[in-house]
């Protein structure tokens, strides 16, 4: 499966010729200032929560490209209010089968609103089962023994997971959280971006290598092979 990183939260992945992309925040992050939003490609279009550092270019995104935009009913009630056309509403529990595979709707610890500040929902995250390799996507949030369950629902070749710490899991949390999920391969997101969630790549993938997993920090705009 091909994975591609557009910095912060997001990234796209290609499933049987499906390219999907999560949170699209690109054209306010200075770190993505090499990616133009304007080339990217998307079928679908999945959203963990309403906050704007996760759904800032969704609405042209979406417009341009006609893509399905997945998420709580309360992200797409403001999605359609700003003109998106086609949605697939989910909610923390329910699956539903794709046409590149199954993808179950997950408990996230964190809160969501939307940028005029209306009610986003809860956040949440995905596990996605295809024929090309089971992951999870966890969405910005802290550890919770709900992940306890992943390994019931898919055996994951990978899981995307945010390390910057103060807003969602730092990588001690994120280390327990792949133990929960039984994963050795963590992709790592939602750090670096600001202030706030800096963090020592090194000493970061240190720790995972200490503990016997496997985390990639792909630079931004990279594509890898998972």
């Amino acid at each position: 499966m091909k994975f591609t990183f557009y910095g912060h939260s997001c990234f796209a992945v290609e499933i049987k010729g499906k390219k999907i992309v999560f949170d699209p925040f690109i054209t306010y992050n200075e770190l993505a200032r090499g990616i133009d939003v304007n080339t990217l490609e998307a079928d679908y279009i999945f959203m963990s929560h309403g906050h704007e550092d996760h759904i800032a270019d969704l609405v042209p995104l979406a417009k341009r490209t006609q893509a399905t935009v997945v998420a709580v009913p309360e992200v797409l009630g403001w999605t359609k209010k700003q003109g998106v056309e086609k949605g697939h509403p989910m909610n923390i529990g329910g699956k539903w089968n794709f046409d590149f595979g199954t993808v179950k709707c997950v408990v996230a610890t964190h809160t969501s609103s939307m940028p005029d500040g209306s009610y986003g929902g809860n956040p949440v995250g995905y596990v996605f089962t295809t024929a090309e390799g089971n992951f999870y996507f966890s969405g910005d949030t802290g550890l919770t023994m709900d992940m306890q369950l992943i390994p019931r629902w898919a055996k994951l070749d990978f899981a995307v997971l945010p390390l910057g710490d103060n807003f969602t899991m730092g990588a001690e949390d994120a280390i327990i959280a792949a133990e929960f999920i039984d994963c050795k391969r963590i992709v790592g997101i939602h750090y670096d971006t600001f202030g706030y969630i800096k963090i020592d790549q090194e000493k970061t993938k240190q720790q995972f290598a200490q503990a016997g997993l496997e985390l990639l920090l792909p630079a931004i705009g990279a594509t890898i092979d998972l």
